[in-house]
């Protein structure tokens, strides 16, 4: 448990995590949203809230093995009810934390959480390689080429 609340302060630090009600449906609504976390003791109009904004942000919504207090007490407040983690990256590994807890909740977001984040990490070294292509004068393999002309 105190791997994971270090964790969620880790991930607030670097500034993937939307804490709080207002800022959790702007972030879904505007589909940066990966995971929504909950904490265990949420009042019933949180939870539905929060059901609300992952559909709206086609997100999963979880529920954590901490409540509010100590929610909010990772992430630097008096209580916290919900959060949404906004990098798929460290999304899937808060996901891996939490499976071995109980694998039949965690375990299909897990799969498709580790399925996103291997699809941006390919993106983000396809990025890479073509800055890197870029900068050595090279054109990408898929670049627009005209035909020369034969006359």
């Amino acid at each position: 448990m105190d791997n994971l609340i270090s964790f969620l302060g880790l991930i607030n630090k670097a500034g993937k995590l939307a804490i709080g009600e207002e800022p959790v449906g702007t972030a879904c609504r505007s589909r940066r949203a990966r995971l929504i976390i909950m904490a265990s003791d949420a009042a019933d109009n949180t939870q539905r809230r929060a059901a609300h904004f992952a559909q709206a942000g086609l997100c999963p919504c979880i529920n954590i093995p901490l409540n509010k207090g100590e929610l909010g007490g990772a992430l630097g407040r008096s209580s916290c009810a919900m959060a949404a983690i906004i990098d798929v990256g460290f999304a899937a590994a808060l996901m891996k934390k939490l499976a071995p807890l109980d694998l039949d909740t965690y375990g299909p977001i897990l799969e498709k959480l580790d399925q996103k984040a291997a699809k941006a990490m390919q993106r983000q070294k396809e990025q890479r390689a073509h800055e890197k292509r870029l900068l050595r004068g090279k054109k990408t393999p898929w670049a627009f080429q005209p035909e020369k002309n034969k006359e």
